[in-house]
């Protein structure tokens, strides 16, 4: 059982975007299925991985969106964005370096935070920016 189902009420009103927050939920749920099976170190280096490609990929799209539109809240959001990849490689460096106690929840509950948190609470907040602008 998914520990995040998608559900219209998360969505930020960008399609593409949507596309790349339910790959976040993806990883999210993988990473739980991962320590219920008790295979979560195997499954949090994917999930890490994965999650370090995602943040690059879906950081730069909102950003060049930001920049394409005059997006006026680019500044703090771009910070917010710095601030979670310097959590996610700080986690992956600990797991590199042997630190296994406990990480595995550490992260679901980093991820989960984060969700709810940045995606209900910044993202939303561009979703009627973009549309007024043109992005759907």
């Amino acid at each position: 059982m998914p520990l995040i189902s998608w559900s219209d009420k998360m969505s930020v009103g960008v399609a593409a975007l949507d596309e790349e927050h339910k790959q976040l939920v993806e990883l999210l749920n993988a990473l739980h299925d991962g320590i219920q099976a008790g295979r979560a170190i195997d499954v949090l280096a994917q999930v890490l991985d994965g999650l370090v490609f995602y943040t690059a990929n879906h950081f730069r799209h909102e950003e060049e969106l930001f920049a394409s539109t005059g997006y006026p809240a680019s500044c703090e959001h771009k910070l917010e964005h710095d601030h979670l990849t310097g959590q996610v490689m700080e986690i992956q460096a600990r797991l590199q370096s042997g630190a296994q106690e406990t990480l595995s929840y550490e992260v679901v509950n980093f991820l989960k935070n984060w969700l709810f948190n940045h995606i209900q609470g910044s993202d939303k907040r561009y979703g009627p920016f973009f549309n007024a602008n043109g992005i759907k």
